[in-house]
């Protein structure tokens, strides 16, 4: 399924999916170099926003939950990924230890473990899953929407390596994105592959390193197609030193200041391209996932009078962790609808490749709002179908494999960046002076 697209099939998205079309070699080539040179993260999954005018990544998630949503169709792409990616890390990989948040209350988290265990039993692993919470003292089985359960054994950690009672794993995959810190048991482990490593965390990364990265990844795609970056990157600011207390107004002062700056900016892109929409920024936790420490701000006298729960919803992100760093990202509106509810793709990989995705769907959301919030839903991109190849000569915008082709690419180009990120901030890296 396609969703119904507001935008006209004209402009600049869809001249943009025209030329995506018409350098696919090209693109395939310049992938493949990349990849000859930088290695992918294990996995991730990226969120897109389409806006007709531009079609941009907005957070890129290096512990990707929600494999429940990619549908039976996309599954053989996933196993077959999950293969290729083992096969690199450690061949003779027998058993595989998947580590799961410390918050397995939520029963759609649970289904997202039951689906990773699939795909990596589907690609000749024994696989088990572990926890790190202290609360798991012992084997808990819990059950799954659906039918089915999941059991979490606690993890056993001797001097150098990391397993469960009876359960020695090459290879240990985290499914926890460690916002609340790393743990101990996780630390100076020399005998095992930890995928993602350690500071690929939320506990070390940064939002905007990544978008540092991927801002030099769009620049030089951009010089690939001969097209301006602008209509594949969200610009930012960041801001290192804010105080949301709401007694502390002082504390906002670089907020306003980089946002007044990133909104100046905004409008002469609009200006260059004649689009009357009124920008907008989004501030966002620059360390931080699952949708929260996010507010949109149009105005940056908006910022003058925040409410005290406004303040306080932006103070502490995931696992009760402080917020006084935040990045402040160009805001991408979404012009997609499924039955006339906004929606935005997400494109899940494994290793370098795209396996599925879906669209997040939010009926209570506009279109220039976070959809990662309590109340969307999820509808699985037609995958399936466009695993036929992109079908070049139809008319930009009517054909599912076209659009998710050029998902593709730009869910590719942030994973690229992604290992850009990486490897700049990976504390083990040789130097050189």
């Amino acid at each position: 399924m396609v969703p119904h697209l507001v935008t006209a099939l004209t402009g600049p998205i869809n001249e943009l999916e025209q030329r995506v079309l018409d350098s696919m070699p090209a693109i395939e080539r310049w992938f493949r170099l990349e990849w000859m040179e930088h290695t992918p993260p294990f996995y991730s999954s990226v969120d897109i926003r389409n806006a007709g005018f531009k079609l941009a990544p907005v957070d890129t998630n290096l512990y990707p939950a929600g494999w429940n949503h990619l549908t039976p169709e996309m599954l053989p792409l996933a196993v077959q990924s999950a293969m290729a990616a083992i096969e690199k890390i450690c061949p003779e990989a027998k058993n595989l230890l998947v580590i799961s948040e410390n918050n397995t209350k939520s029963t759609f988290y649970l289904s997202n473990l039951a689906q990773l265990q699939r795909i990596f039993h589907l690609a000749g692993l024994n696989v088990r899953i572990g926890s790190i919470d202290p609360d798991i003292k012992e084997p808990t089985t819990l059950q799954v929407p659906g039918g089915g359960s999941v059991l979490l054994e606690p993890v056993v950690r001797t001097r150098r390596r990391l397993g469960l009672k009876d359960f020695d794993p090459c290879t240990i995959l985290l499914n926890n994105d460690l916002s609340a810190g790393v743990p101990g048991i996780l630390e100076d482990i020399h005998e095992q592959y930890l995928l993602p490593p350690l500071h690929a965390s939320w506990w070390v990364r940064r939002k905007s390193n990544h978008f540092h990265s991927y801002e030099e990844v769009s620049k030089r795609f951009g010089k690939l197609l001969g097209i301006d970056p602008w209509l594949i990157n969200p610009m930012f600011n960041k801001c290192g030193a804010v105080d949301f207390d709401a007694t502390a107004s002082a504390g906002l002062d670089c907020l306003r200041t980089n946002a007044d700056a990133l909104l100046t900016k905004i409008r002469r892109k609009y200006k260059e391209y004649g689009i009357n929409e009124k920008p907008f920024v989004v501030v966002k936790a620059d360390n931080g996932t699952s949708g929260m420490g996010i507010m949109t701000v149009r105005d940056v006298k908006d910022l003058d009078d925040l409410s005290g729960i406004t303040r306080a919803r932006m103070a502490t992100g995931k696992g009760g962790r402080l917020v006084d760093e935040v990045i402040i990202q160009e805001g991408v509106l979404t012009n997609e609808r499924i039955n006339e509810a906004v929606a935005e793709p997400v494109v899940y990989m494994v290793d370098r490749y795209v396996v599925g995705g879906f669209y997040r769907v939010h009926a209570d959301r506009g279109i220039d709002e976070n959809l990662n919030a309590p109340g969307a839903h999820f509808v699985p991109l037609a995958f399936s179908e466009s695993m036929r190849l992109p079908q070049p000569g139809e008319k930009p915008g009517a054909s599912a494999p076209n659009r998710f082709y050029m998902y593709g690419v730009i869910g590719r180009l942030a994973m690229l960046a992604a290992s850009y990120e990486l490897e700049a901030t990976d504390p083990d890296a040789e130097t050189y002076d």
